[in-house]
């Protein structure tokens, strides 16, 4: 069975169909940038864009970088405003004329890697990290899913953590590897003591250079890169929509 994933980012959105039983792409990824300013009917109609590409007719999953209660976007951390109490399940479906399902991006992202990735098997709690425009997050609790906990949010030193340690911020700050590994293993250690997880993934577009950071950072957790790398998202959207 195929569905379509369509993941929306601070910077791009991109989709793909995907085969459920692999949790792989089977065509290559279409990527728009996000529109600036990313309204919901800009963004939706990027939306209906990628649905078109496909020429895409079936069910829909579609991930949004904010807290999403049962199709609605309650908040809109790194995109407009605008998008705080919409009805995104109905925008989407609306611009593809398809059913879409819509869930948290992170959600998205560990759903995939629990189920065919990273933390494949793993019992007892597991956390889920992305880093990209801001830091995702999804608490698995021997493979179910606590939705919506917005880890990047939390306050260390008065400081909001994404600010300090997403790979924005990185590039923002021009941080060196290292730099920037004290400040993921700072993050890291805070949710280490709240959740004390078995298990952290890290997920994100700089998870394919896992290699420049993960080795310096230094916590008691076991720590691994996330299997499906940015793809993520997408596979986790299709396995969301599969029961539509």
């Amino acid at each position: 069975m195929r569905v379509l994933g369509i993941d929306i980012g601070g910077s791009g959105v991109k989709g793909a169909p995907v085969d459920l039983e692999r949790g792989e792409l089977t065509e290559e990824r279409f990527r728009i940038p996000t529109p600036v300013p990313a309204v919901p009917e800009a963004v939706a109609e990027v939306v209906g864009q990628i649905a078109g590409h496909f020429s895409w007719t079936g069910p829909i999953g579609v991930t949004f970088p904010g807290v999403v209660l049962d199709g609605i976007t309650t908040t809109a951390a790194n995109l407009d405003p605008g998008w705080i109490g919409r009805d995104a399940r109905g925008l989407f479906s609306a611009a593809t004329g398809q059913p879409v399902v819509v869930l948290n991006d992170a959600d998205a992202a560990g759903l995939a890697e629990v189920a065919v990735g990273a933390a494949k098997g793993e019992a007892g709690v597991v956390l889920m990290l992305t880093f990209g425009t801001g830091i995702g997050s999804a608490l698995f609790i021997d493979g179910r899913l606590v939705p919506n906990t917005e880890l990047g949010h939390l306050e260390i030193d008065g400081k909001e953590a994404e600010k300090r340690a997403s790979d924005h911020a990185r590039e923002h700050h021009d941080l060196s590897w290292p730099e920037w590994a004290a400040r993921v293993e700072e993050y890291l250690r805070h949710v280490e003591m709240l959740f004390s997880p078995s298990l952290i993934v890290i997920g994100g577009g700089v998870s394919k250079k896992s290699e420049k950071f993960l080795p310096l950072v230094r916590v008691r957790t076991r720590v691994v890169p996330a299997v499906l790398r940015n793809s993520a998202g997408i596979v986790g959207a299709a396995m969301a929509a599969s029961a539509l």
